[in-house]
Formats: C-alpha cells, sequence, structure tokens
C-alpha cells in the first residue's frame, strides 16, 4: 500500500478538480493507487468539476454580511447568470459571507473551513456543488474589514434576495457611539460607494506610481497649450484636484445631495451626534470585474482552419 502523501493528493487534485478532503479520503480507500482514486472520485460525482475548471466563470453573485464590528464581501462566480437564481448556489454564496466574517480575511483559510450545516470544508461543498449544478464556479475573492469601535455597515445593489447580488459594499465607520446611531451614515455611505466606485479611501492612501502616472499625464497634456512651465504647474495642480475628486472616497461629492464633499458628511454627522467618526475602510465588489471573458475557443479555431 502506498503512503498517501501530499504529492499524492496534489496530483489527484489536479487530475480530477475535486477537493483535498475528498482526494485524500479516495487515496485512503484505495491504497494510494492514483487511477484506482481517480475512478473512486468519479463514481461519488466529485471529478466532475475537473472538465469544467477551463470555462470562463464571469458571472454568477456577490456576497455581502456584516455584523456589530465585522464585515466581508465575497464573490462567486458561475458560467450562465442562470445559475444566479439557483436556490442552492444562493445558499452557498450566503453561508461563505456569513463564514467569511469569522475567518481571516483570506481564500485558502476560507476554503478549508466547515461549511455550515455540513461535515464538508468549504472546498469540499463548492466541488459538490460544481457537480450539481454543472457548471465551473470559482470562490474568486473577499476582504473583510473590522472597526474596533463603531460598525461595519453594508449594501447590495441588484440584489436577488437578503445579502447577495450584483454588486456589494462594506464600510468601517469608527467612533465611541453604537452601530445603531452609526447606521442611516453607514448604509448612505455604503450605497454611495456603490454609485460613485472610489478607487482609494483618502488622498494619502492613492499609491505614488498611481499618482505619477496621472501626474505626467497631465503635465503632458498642459505643455501641448504652450503655456508656460508656471501656468502648466497651475493646470496640472487643478487637475489633480479633479482626479482626486473621482477616485478618492473622502474627496469625492455625495451623490445623494450632489453638492457635499464625503469628507464634510462625516464630519456634519459627528457634530450631529457628538462624537467624532472616521471611515476606516472600505470594499466594494461588482461581479466579474476584471475577468477576461473572451478566452479562446482553440477547438472551434482549429476547425474553423479545416474548413477554410
Amino acid at each position: 500500500m502506498a503512503k498517501v502523501t501530499a504529492a499524492l493528493v496534489k496530483e489527484l487534485r489536479e487530475k480530477t478538480g475535486a477537493g483535498m478532503m475528498d482526494c485524500k479520503r479516495a487515496l485512503g480507500d484505495t491504497g494510494g493507487d492514483i487511477e484506482a482514486a481517480v475512478d473512486w472520485l468519479r463514481k461519488k460525482g466529485l471529478a466532475a468539476a475537473a472538465s469544467k475548471a477551463g470555462r470562463v466563470a464571469a458571472e454568477g453573485l456577490i456576497g455581502v454580511a456584516a455584523h456589530g464590528f465585522v464585515g466581508a464581501v465575497v464573490e462567486v462566480n458561475s458560467e450562465t447568470d442562470f445559475v444566479a437564481r439557483n436556490k442552492e448556489f444562493q445558499s452557498f454564496v450566503r453561508g461563505v459571507s456569513q463564514l467569511a466574517l469569522e475567518g481571516d480575511g483570506e481564500i485558502p483559510s476560507l476554503k478549508e473551513g466547515i461549511y455550515p450545516g455540513s461535515e464538508r470544508t468549504v472546498e469540499a461543498e463548492l466541488t459538490h456543488l460544481i457537480s450539481t449544478i454543472g457548471e465551473n464556479l470559482v470562490l474568486r475573492r473577499l476582504k473583510r474589514l473590522s472597526a474596533g469601535q463603531g460598525g461595519v455597515f453594508s449594501y447590495v445593489h441588484n440584489a436577488l434576495g437578503p445579502g447577495i447580488g450584483k454588486i456589494g459594499v462594506i464600510v468601517a465607520l469608527t467612533s465611541t457611539i453604537g452601530g445603531d446611531e452609526l447606521a442611516v451614515l453607514g448604509k448612505q455611505l455604503a450605497m454611495h460607494i456603490a454609485a460613485a466606485n472610489p478607487l482609494y479611501l483618502d488622498i494619502a492612501s492613492v499609491p505614488k506610481s498611481a499618482l505619477d502616472r496621472e501626474r505626467n499625464v497631465l503635465q503632458e497634456q498642459a505643455r501641448a497649450t504652450g503655456r508656460s512651465e508656471e501656468i502648466i504647474a497651475k493646470m496640472v495642480d487643478g487637475r489633480l484636484r479633479k482626479f482626486y475628486e473621482e477616485v478618492v472616497l473622502l474627496e469625492q461629492i455625495f451623490v445623494v445631495d450632489q453638492k457635499t464633499k464625503i469628507s464634510l458628511v462625516v464630519e456634519q454627522a459627528a457634530k450631529t451626534t457628538g462624537a467624532p467618526i472616521r471611515v476606516t475602510g472600505f470594499a466594494r465588489f461588482a461581479l466579474g470585474e476584471g475577468i477576461d471573458r473572451h478566452r479562446p475557443d482553440f477547438a472551434a479555431e482549429v476547425a474553423a482552419q479545416l474548413k477554410s
């Protein structure tokens, strides 16, 4: 009987796409025989995911959960929008987002956790769901925020049900006042973030590389006007302020009244409540952003070449 090593488990996972614990169990039951373990997994419907793993998954759902000082947002992708309306899939996204509240904010450790109401890990539950639904499913990303005091608040846009939708936002507010008093401001800020899509919290958060790149572009544009260097410097400074208003949360104009800067909205709320309030973090996930949806269909390309 061959010893079940980490290398064997890895090889079996690569062959079948099954979860780690299922691969260990399969190898244990088959004496470490890889091919027999593949058949073991196939018989139990756990290797079906392998043939689907290469398909582009850009649809699905964003899941959001917030409780007290902690909030989490996750993205679980599927191949088609139809799956987003599947009750089992929706339940999985909700379950994972709730589980993420207790974790460390990392995908690997989330996958290793036990899925609620099951003896399977999250990764194994996902593999089981792939076999059941018949599409490639991907637990793509996760963001967890914590506020030492105050609260974390959430908003879901284009919601398909409680805590699931197409855009999910969490925002952390730090203050000595309770979460109930912060709830209205927190919800409004989360809705603003969903609409305005800021990239950074404050000016200090903008990476130097991003700022230098923007400054170089603005300088070249300004020089093209033929103005003096002194005027060019003023033009660049003015356009940088506009850049900050577009990408920095605290510099943006509040979408609710279309006139007040977010930093002033927070200041006014602090005066009303009688305690300082700080926005200490946010996360915004829009379904499928950044995914290349047009993976080449090599079989179709070869068939087209043969026809020609």
